[in-house]
């Protein structure tokens, strides 16, 4: 969602997601052979895994998460070596509603545009479609300007079109579960275009829900199946991905297994709503402790192919080494996937084709952040797939503010350098502060 979907990518910016990224600007910049030069996450040594003095701190930041206002932290890590180290933590007000366990679903938000791309990459490898076609080609009529449009563009958010969330205050009332409505991806796609186009298509980068919208219908278009099965037929049935499935707009059913998701209540929320959402915005649920309501239940048709999957952090390390293992795309179809352009003027974090390569205090790695109603994702890998971290918090908002944000971004920090076996920096390490 926001950045993946509420917002033009509020966070992860930096070091993490979770403060307002700064205008979408800047021209585009190839990826060169020095951008591959500096990757740092070569395969794993021979270190003997993560500790127990490392799981231990580990398991002190997710504490610090909680302790800082969120309903929970869960955090995994697999630096190469043997079993992974998870660790989940919870408030002990949210347990009534769901136990959070490490094996736990939750809704992963824009981490939906790599499992997409993936499919997209596919069908170029057995040259049912080119990364060159206009959109116009395949969705006639449906997007202004469309001959101008690549499916490149789509794919590394370089098309110039609206983003809908939360720039379209008639989605984002469905988005916050305040409206019912059932919108289909042709709907969403209108609600994208009915604002003027940021820049002319591939002069510029600016995130866009709304490209991954329209790659979904590419997808169906070509193939004739539903995209929720092109996912299960090409990833998740083949990888054995047991918890991992994109969400129908039409399907209320909620898995047991899926953690609660909340949000901070009307009150609470206003202090910390992102620049450009209107004041008075508030998540539909029921009512909960600590200034929160519940939001699992608000329907994620507003996503779809941008953001409305379910998996566990499990699956997605299992997928995301399949992926930078070589096992999902040939290697010319990866090289295009880790083939970068320039984010934000003053952001050096990168965006290839539904994969972001990702600047951290130990090193760049790959991945994808996520954010819907309830829920933040962040899942990331090594240039090789050999190492995984994520780390899943039940909220959005709930980390805005200065201490959880400081906590989450220590605690992402942590995990992403234990992954790469580097020490933690003192600053990433230190016990955050703010109020």
């Amino acid at each position: 969602m926001p950045r993946n979907t509420l917002c033009p990518r509020p966070a992860r910016r930096a070091y993490l997601t979770l403060t307002l990224a700064a205008a979408l600007t800047g021209a585009l910049t190839a990826c060169t052979a020095a951008d591959a030069a500096q990757d740092t996450a070569h395969a794993p040594t021979g270190r003997p895994g993560v500790t127990s003095a490392e799981k231990a701190r580990l398991a002190t930041l997710a504490q610090q998460v909680v302790d800082a206002g969120a309903p929970g932290a869960l955090v995994r890590v697999d630096d190469g070596h043997g079993r992974a180290a998870s660790i989940a933590r919870q408030a002990s007000w949210a347990r009534t509603d769901h136990t959070l366990t490490v094996n736990d679903e939750f809704r992963v938000g824009s981490n939906t545009k790599t499992m997409v791309a993936t499919v997209i990459l596919q069908l170029a490898a057995e040259r049912r479609l080119q990364l060159t076609d206009p959109v116009e080609k395949w969705l006639p009529g449906l997007i202004p300007n469309g001959s101008a449009i690549t499916v490149r563009m789509l794919l590394n958010h370089t098309s110039g079109l609206y983003n809908i969330i939360p720039g379209d205050a008639d989605v984002l009332k469905t988005f916050t579960g305040q409206d019912a409505r059932q919108w289909t991806p042709e709907e969403l796609i209108a609600a994208g275009v009915r604002h003027d186009p940021l820049f002319p298509p591939g002069t510029q980068y600016s995130y866009s829900n709304t490209g991954y919208i329209a790659l979904g219908l590419v997808a169906e278009k070509v193939t004739g199946h539903s995209l929720r099965d092109l996912i299960q037929e090409r990833i998740a049935g083949p990888l054995h991905l047991k918890s991992t499935y994109l969400v129908d707009g039409s399907d209320r059913t909620v898995s047991p297994r899926l953690t609660h998701g909340y949000e901070p209540d009307a009150a609470h929320l206003a202090p910390v709503l992102w620049p450009g959402i209107p004041a008075g915005t508030a998540f539909a649920g029921p009512a909960r402790p600590a200034g929160y309501v519940d939001a699992t239940r608000i329907n994620e048709n507003t996503e779809w192919a941008a953001g409305s999957m379910v998996s566990s952090a499990q699956d997605w390390a299992r997928f995301d080494t399949a992926l930078m293992s070589g096992k999902l795309l040939p290697s010319a179809q990866l090289r295009e996937m880790r083939t970068t352009v320039a984010e934000e003027s003053g952001n050096p974090n990168r965006y290839g084709l539904g994969l972001e390569k990702k600047a951290t205090p130990c090193g760049p790695v790959w991945g994808h952040d996520g954010q819907a109603p309830g829920y933040s994702s962040w899942n990331y890998t090594d240039s090789t797939g050999r190492r995984t971290v994520s780390v899943y918090v039940p909220t959005i908002f709930g980390i805005a503010a200065a201490k959880p944000a400081a906590a989450t971004e220590t605690l992402l920090n942590a995990a992403v350098c234990t992954m790469l076996g580097k020490p933690v920096p003192a600053a990433s390490a230190s016990a955050p502060t703010g109020s």
